[in-house]
């Protein structure tokens, strides 16, 4: 299928041949009639993605400010990698969508196939979409009508935030898309409205469409209209939809208000309030967020978890149904606002219209009546003859995003495997995967590589819940299998592994536990061999806050942060042991141990009589460096900074090592590949395997009972 696309780094738009996407558990697959370009939001991602290295980083003053504290903690090389692989992103572009259900999801109701929908779908032939982000449209709404659905439950939303009643006046600043259906919305609440704009044509149409208006332009001023059209007294309430990193229309707004009035912005626009006029007129100041109540919740998007109407009276959907009544009984009129139509094949010239011509308000895109058959694999390069080298091997991974870019598939491309074919859920980011790294093939079917009869192994690096399933899925498919850690997040997905491991016991199957093969741990594995005594070490991770609603913190898909990055930890340190766990004990900061999991001290016994502390800290700034171990042995020390240098203490022998970070990707991919290739044991025995597993569900519920949990001595 075809989808539109934006390079960030270069601001180019393609129309891309991607793979379809599958339907989704919680989705709506659907046949896209056609889309409307957001001229505001849009245009500003263009002209960003257009825009220097040096404008691109002024404009995000913070992004900045976030990437200097990586550059001190992880070293320049490291971070210039890490933020060219994001700006090297293709971004899908839009997000007012119109089509036909193709298939309804499991778990959605309320949809049947051949409805007709809106969602916030981007310009894609198929989109898949969350079930709570779509409306079906009524028999009497037209499709390009349907399509400003979405821009019409921004302004509804921000219409709602400020709580008009009938009689009152207000001002629209910036009478673009969004402005222009936001004065008809606050007329039809009973409001008298005044629209305010810089460009001539809009203040016309928002005339011609039932408000007053007034242009802006140098030497008029706006705050003095906005006195007179309220009669002096000020207006009730502002509401902002115009785009400037100026001040100037949160400042105006305040003083065209009346004391007590209200401003709502659903634009992009400077902050920088001043207080002495808030002060004295006691005014209420708020930012709306996108469309509604549920938009950026994964328990409302994700797991289709409805907000109750009587707590919550206007969500996504229900905004966008009201847009689709207010179409429907011509409240809302969107035809004047149609400028332009052309086929999706055609995007590049629109956005060039959208970007060039400042009359152009909607472009509508329209798309083939009789698609295609959906493809869920497509051909990017030539497919690879392998016959002559069978011992190189063949490669698919499943899962593309900016870990696997960043580490993964450099370490497969470097170890001189075949990438043949690369899987992600919406098959964009599989196809630039694919592109930058020589892959032959892109899906979104992760079957076609478990089917591939010349994929000999496949690596997995998706969301930490499917890690179980699709390792299982592989090994029985005849895989040898690279996942991505954690093994599995709770005992059932564990014994998944672990039946499928022993059906398969001449496949290797391998955790990405990198750690071990980091040059600084090879070292001081190295300088331990050879010592009498049990060792003491303790291991410190800055690991940085998450969002609450992260999914690494949701236990049912990332596993939380113990299980689904601490096990990282554990593991190194009972590599450096190199005895087994046998007792795990760990606490949490004050309060409830669920939320402050991500603050955890683990205190571990090994078989030798070892002991060794992590100390899983996530409240400590980015500047500090992210990880330092601390080896204890036999009146000697030795440390690992951030996988940057060691530094030892009393202990002779110790090599110089100050380079780049390096937390081993390259060596284990390598070595991994290698072990494929020529045969021999599992470089990680999966009862080590199992068992630093064991020990990150250990944790977690020690801290949660307070008590000492015991393994076997081994």
């Amino acid at each position: 299928m075809k989808q539109v696309l934006q390079h960030l780094r270069t601001g180019q738009i393609e129309v891309a041949e991607v793979p379809a996407p599958q339907v989704r558990p919680g989705h709506l697959l659907i046949q896209t009639t056609c889309s409307l370009i957001s001229a505001g939001t849009e245009r500003m991602l263009v002209e960003f993605g257009r825009a220097s290295l040096i404008a691109k980083a002024r404009s995000q003053p913070e992004k900045v400010r976030q990437v200097l504290e990586m550059i001190r903690a992880d070293g320049l090389l490291a971070t210039l990698e890490a933020v060219f692989s994001r700006l090297d992103e293709p971004l899908p572009l839009g997000y007012c969508n119109v089509g036909r259900v193709i298939e309804v999801g499991q778990g959605v109701t309320g949809f049947s196939a051949g409805d007709r929908v809106v969602s916030n779908g981007p310009h894609a032939e198929i989109v898949c979409v969350p079930a709570t982000l779509a409306a079906r449209i009524p028999d009497d709404v037209s499709d390009e009508d349907a399509a400003f659905t979405v821009l019409g439950a921004i302004a509804l939303h921000g219409i709602r935030l400020l709580e008009p009643t009938l009689g009152e006046s207000f001002v629209v600043m910036g009478v673009g898309l969004i402005g222009l259906i936001a004065v008809q919305l606050l007329a039809a609440h009973g409001g008298r409205v005044l629209g305010m704009d810089l460009h001539a044509g809009r203040c016309e149409l928002a005339r011609k469409l039932g408000c007053q208006s007034f242009l802006i332009e140098p030497g008029s001023d706006p705050v003095g209209a906005a006195l007179a059209f309220s009669g002096g007294a000020g207006v009730d309430g502002v509401l902002i939809t115009a785009a400037t990193q100026s001040d100037e229309p949160m400042r105006q707004a305040a003083r065209m208000c009346r004391k007590r009035g209200r401003i709502v912005s659903t634009g992009n626009v400077g902050m920088n309030l001043e207080r002495g006029v808030l002060y004295e007129k006691e005014l209420r100041v708020q930012v709306s967020c996108s469309y509604g109540p549920g938009r950026y919740d994964p328990a409302y998007e994700e797991q289709g978890h409805d907000y109750p109407l009587p707590y919550v009276r206007w969500t996504v959907a229900r905004n966008l149904t009201a847009v689709l009544n207010a179409l429907s009984t011509r409240r809302l009129d969107v035809g004047p606002l149609i400028s332009r139509r052309l086929p999706q094949t055609q995007a590049p010239a629109a956005y060039e219209a959208v970007l060039k011509d400042p009359d152009v308000l909607g472009v509508i895109l329209t798309y083939p009546a009789q698609p295609e058959p959906e493809q869920h694999l497509v051909t990017v390069h030539p497919v690879p003859v392998t016959a002559a080298r069978p011992a190189r091997p063949v490669v698919g991974v499943i899962g593309a995003g900016i870990f696997t870019k960043l580490h993964m598939l450099p370490a497969i491309r470097k170890a001189g495997a075949v990438i043949k074919t690369i899987a992600s859920a919406t098959g964009v980011t599989a196809l630039h995967a694919a592109r930058k790294f020589g892959a032959a093939q892109a899906t979104s079917d992760y079957r076609q590589i478990l089917e591939d009869p010349e994929i000999t192994t496949v690596f997995i690096t998706t969301r930490h819940n499917t890690h179980p399933r699709l390792a299982a899925e592989a090994l029985q498919a005849g895989k040898h299998v690279f996942v991505e850690k954690p093994l599995a997040i709770d005992e059932a997905g564990l014994e998944l592994i672990r039946q499928a491991h022993l059906a398969h016991p001449t496949l290797h199957l391998m955790v990405g536990f990198n750690r071990r093969f980091a040059p600084h741990t090879v070292a001081v594995k190295k300088l331990l061999q050879n010592r009498s005594q049990p060792l003491t070490l303790q291991m410190m991770v800055n690991a940085g806050s998450l969002p609450l609603n992260h999914w690494a913190r949701d236990p049912a898909v990332g596993g939380g942060r113990i299980i689904g990055e601490g096990c990282h930890f554990v593991d190194l340190l009972m590599y450096l042991v190199g005895y087994p766990i046998t007792s795990v004990q760990a606490i949490t900061v004050g309060g409830d141990p669920e939320l402050a999991e991500d603050k955890m001290t683990i205190i571990m016994t090994y078989g030798d009589g070892s002991i060794g502390t992590v100390h899983y800290w996530a409240n400590g700034p980015k500047s500090y460096p992210k990880e330092r171990v601390e080896i204890f042995s036999e009146g000697r020390v030795v440390i690992i900074h951030n996988f940057r240098r060691l530094e030892a203490y009393n202990w002779k022998g110790v090599p110089t090592m100050r380079r780049r970070q390096d937390k081993g990707y390259n060596s284990e991919v390598e070595s991994f590949l290698e072990r494929v290739a020529t045969g021999g044991p599992p470089l990680i025995p999966f009862e080590e395997l199992e068992l630093v597993t064991r020990a990150t569900f250990a944790a977690v519920r020690s801290a949660r009972e307070q008590v000492m949990i015991r393994f076997g001595t081994g």
